[in-house]
């Protein structure tokens, strides 16, 4: 059974943000959702262990464009690029 990368990387915003996963758009940001800067680095432990990924995630420059988070799109998009990355 394939793993629907966009469900379940919203499934773990929402944890985080302690919202319902229906609550979450794709064009929202983590800052619009209320997850701070500790939700954020929860957040990419997540990915890293339900994917089994290593996410290029540096806390000091979380503007960085190795992991693009400035929206849940582009955090689902990053995801499954890693994923590809790592087959």
């Amino acid at each position: 059974m394939a793993v629907n990368v966009a469900e379940k990387v919203i499934e773990i915003i929402a944890e985080q943000a302690m919202i319902e996963p229906s609550e979450v758009a794709l064009e929202d940001t983590l800052e619009k959702l209320g997850v701070d800067s500790l939700g954020l680095v929860e957040t990419v432990f997540a990915i890293e262990e339900t994917f089994d990924v290593h996410v290029p995630f540096n806390a000091n420059e979380p503007g960085s464009k190795a992991f693009d988070i400035s929206s849940v799109a582009s955090i689902v998009q990053a995801v499954e690029a890693l994923i590809a990355e790592a087959k």
